[in-house]
């Protein structure tokens, strides 16, 4: 065989072998949708914003408000179900398929939390506690503490630190989506040209915020 011919054959032998590989990637591939049901009662009723993960992977989904959900998934994958107030549930993607699609009803029961004790005072109406409130004895060193507590550095940090729950997880994302749904299409508008962001950038020039901190 020349090498002329060589060459020639190299470039299909290549294309018949990434061929081949697609078609096995695309084998193992299964859509992989159904909906998230709470089985804790008889009701049956949805699950919205489940967390779905495959994991190891750092892919996933999440369920809508009706519970429903769809992910491109591999056969033999480990999908993890999480959401607030929830026991965890994991599936795994058989192997054996033979289809490309694969739907299931997945039940979730409610996990139980223990929340720390709530002490209820008994004031019978809001005048009554106003009363006592304004009589109270409120010491210098209580004052110091309240003072501190709601300090905007420490409010500052407390809204850094906490972490969102369910809810605000979920709406933050919709936000999110909406916020980039909103330019598709188009080029996002600059910063550079919003006064508004100018103006939060001389008030932190001003207030010393870019200042090297030792």
């Amino acid at each position: 065989m020349t090498l002329k011919k060589i060459w020639w054959i190299l470039p299909v032998l290549m294309l018949v072998s990434q061929w081949t590989t697609a078609q096995v990637k695309s084998d193992k591939l299964v859509q992989f949708s159904g909906i998230v049901l709470d089985g804790s009662t008889s009701e049956l009723l949805p699950v919205p914003y489940v967390n779905i993960s495959v994991k190891e992977k750092n892919r996933g989904t999440y369920s809508d408000f009706n519970g429903f959900f769809s992910i491109v998934v591999e056969k033999g994958d480990l999908i993890e179900f999480t959401a607030i107030g929830y026991a965890p549930v994991q599936f795994i993607i058989p192997d054996t398929l033979k289809d490309n699609r694969y739907s299931m009803v997945q039940l979730m029961t409610q996990d139980t939390i223990n929340l720390p004790e709530t002490v209820v005072f008994p004031w019978p109406s809001r005048e009554h506690f106003k009363l006592e409130f304004l009589a109270m004895d409120v010491t210098s060193e209580m004052q110091q503490r309240a003072l501190k507590n709601l300090a905007n550095e420490t409010l500052e940090r407390m809204r850094s630190e906490v972490v969102l729950d369910g809810n605000e997880q979920a709406d933050y994302y919709l936000r999110q989506q909406a916020r980039s749904y909103y330019h598709i299409g188009q080029t996002p508008p600059m910063n550079i040209f919003n006064p508004l962001a100018w103006k939060q950038f001389f008030d932190a020039w001003k207030s010393g915020k870019f200042k090297k901190k030792e």
